[in-house]
């Protein structure tokens, strides 16, 4: 079995010791071959590579940002027009980041050396299963994105990494409440549309979820659409206010892991799309990396588009990317 090693070597939870470690375990039982990333993208190429070479595994050691990049790499761009015939290899995840959505949400061991033996295990047993996957016209995205205020305090984060400093569950806190105190009476505002419900208009942030947890907060999970997984289809949570009074009972009922509500909520658990559009350019992430200040965007969701190493349902098959 021929399997690509990608690895972030500035990944928040990674060390020389630990990749080496990891490295050294996978080529005793698989033909491996290891590349480090060197640029924002670089996972993405290589995955490419991985698809034109006819490799059986790409395994990611990195955060949900590098794994976002690697199955943009291995199915192309959803609106593309690839080969229906092109097959793309099956996905591991060895956690390297700080949050690690897509791991755990698979099911994926917190420890990279406890992931690397459970990938050995589940690989060599033939245990994989098929996920779905949300997507704009030209990028899939693996569990969340956000546009608005999620997008604003992302895009703040980035700045404080590129500035040394780590990505911690407190830092993320502290910027979360640091964001809506400081925009609380911006009153910029975007439509959100869903079919076969009337435009939500006023929407000062929303999350489009591919299955749930939404993130965690250090060990404790999120849940804005619970009954969201990768087996349905698209979770909606737009709210109409960032105002402190009318959100902290709102996030006093996620930190419960109570049901969501709020009179100025709209939340759907099972959408085909959702589409957004705003008169002034608003800031939007995707799985935790800012992708920009956009106009408009349509999220939809493809069934079955991704093969991934992780415990569930035994197959064989791999992929095709259309």
């Amino acid at each position: 079995m021929r399997m690509m090693l990608i690895v972030n070597p500035f990944a928040t939870a990674t060390t020389p010791a630990g990749r080496d470690a990891l490295a050294h375990t996978l080529s005793s039982r698989f033909a491996l071959d290891v590349e480090h990333t060197t640029h924002r993208g670089h996972a993405r190429e290589l995955a490419e590579r991985a698809v034109a070479e006819d490799f059986d595994v790409v395994v990611v050691h990195g955060g949900d940002g590098s794994v976002n990049e690697a199955v943009n790499g291995l199915l192309g761009a959803p609106g593309s027009g690839h080969d229906p015939a092109r097959r793309a290899p099956r996905l591991g995840v060895i956690p390297g980041g700080s949050a690690n959505v897509f791991a755990r949400t698979l099911g994926i061991e917190a420890d990279p050396l406890a992931a690397t033996s459970q990938i050995i295990g589940l690989l060599e047993s033939g245990q994989c299963r098929r996920v779905g996957l949300g997507h704009t016209a030209d990028r899939w995205f693996l569990f969340n994105t956000g546009m608005g205020m999620d997008a604003v305090v992302v895009h703040a984060m980035e700045r404080k990494r590129h500035a040394g400093k780590p990505a911690t569950p407190a830092r993320y806190f502290w910027t979360t409440v640091a964001a809506f105190l400081r925009n609380a009476m911006d009153r910029s505002s975007f439509t959100v549309v869903v079919p076969d419900h009337d435009p939500i208009t006023g929407v000062r942030f929303g999350f489009v979820s591919n299955t749930s947890p939404w993130t965690y907060f250090g060990d404790f999970e999120i849940r804005t659409n619970p009954t969201t997984g990768f087996d349905s289809r698209l979770g909606l949570f737009a709210a109409t206010s960032t105002g402190v009074a009318r959100n902290i009972p709102l996030a006093a009922r996620l930190l419960t892991h109570r049901t969501p509500k709020g009179g100025h909520l709209h939340r759907d658990d099972d959408v085909p799309w959702v589409r957004f559009r705003a008169d002034e350019p608003i800031d939007v992430q995707m799985d935790g990396d800012y992708i920009g200040a956009h106009h408009s965007l349509e999220f939809g969701h493809r069934a079955d588009a991704l093969v991934v190493v992780a415990p569930g349902t035994n197959t064989s098959a791999t992929p095709r990317a259309t």
